[in-house]
This record gives structure tokens, sequence and C-alpha cells, in this order.
């Protein structure tokens, strides 16, 4: 029997939540936590919103997964994410002890990657599902942002 809880379907719940950010005027990213097939905390980008730098989709996820669980390990987690985390969410993560991190674009030049932020050593990570569409997302934001200016 074929599951239909793959990838691709989380990660489009992770874009449903960047396009909230982008109507919300955020940086469309968008996160969903997910464990044994089921959603378990949905976030994005709240940086504008609580005037806070460290309000990030990852970081929101996090928070309300440990809350859902009622621990701070997030062992037996995905992540999905629509961008690949900072270092600073890549560090939280780690301290997390999530299991897995799927992302959708890569960020060249702020992303954990291109930093080489280390991540727990149980965690795989893997990115590229739908980037193409989180890289749109994001670019038609900074675009629209540029235009108002």
């Amino acid at each position: 029997m074929i599951n239909p809880y793959d990838d691709t379907y989380f990660m489009k719940k992770a874009l449903q939540e960047a396009e909230e950010a982008f109507d919300k005027g955020e940086i469309p990213v968008g996160a969903v936590i997910v464990i044994k097939d089921r959603i378990i905390a949905r976030a994005h980008n709240l940086t504008e919103l609580l005037n806070d730098v460290t309000a990030h989709a990852e970081m929101q996820a996090i928070t309300a997964a440990a809350n859902f669980l009622g621990g701070k390990y997030l062992k037996d987690c995905t992540l999905y994410v629509t961008l690949e985390p900072c270092q600073m969410c890549a560090g939280a993560l780690y301290w997390s002890q999530i299991s897995r991190i799927v992302y959708g674009a890569r960020d060249d030049d702020r992303g954990c990657i291109a930093l080489n932020t280390k991540l727990h050593p149980k965690t795989k990570m893997e990115g590229g599902v739908l980037a193409e569409e989180a890289s749109a997302l994001l670019k038609r934001f900074f675009v629209e942002k540029r235009n108002l200016n």
C-alpha cells in the first residue's frame, strides 16, 4: 500500500505556512514537525509581528512540538521547513535532538550548510523537496518588498 504521507505531502503543509507568513508581510518560511505521519506543530516566521529576531519558523515549531510532546527532545520527529535552517535554528535543532530535517530551498549565504553548522550526530538532513516552489515564494516576496520601497 502506498503511503500518501510522504515528504512532498508534508512540505506542501510547510509551504502553506510560508504563504501565511507572506500574507502577514513576514519572510515566507514555513515549518511543520511530524511524528508517525502526524503533524504536531505548524509555524511560520513571526520576526516582524513579534519584533523578535529569534522568531523563525523553526524556533516556533520546536517550541510547539516540545509543548505537544511534553518534553524538550524531538526524537523520532521530522522537521519540514521551506528554507534550509540558519545557524541559530540548526543549533536549536541540535539541542532538540530531532531525528530528521527536510528542507525545500537552499540558503547559500546564511544556511547551516554554508556556515558548517553541526547538527546532532543522529540527525539526518536532506533538501530539495519542492525547492522550486519555496524559492519562487521567497523571490516573489523580495520583489514585492523592493517595489513597495
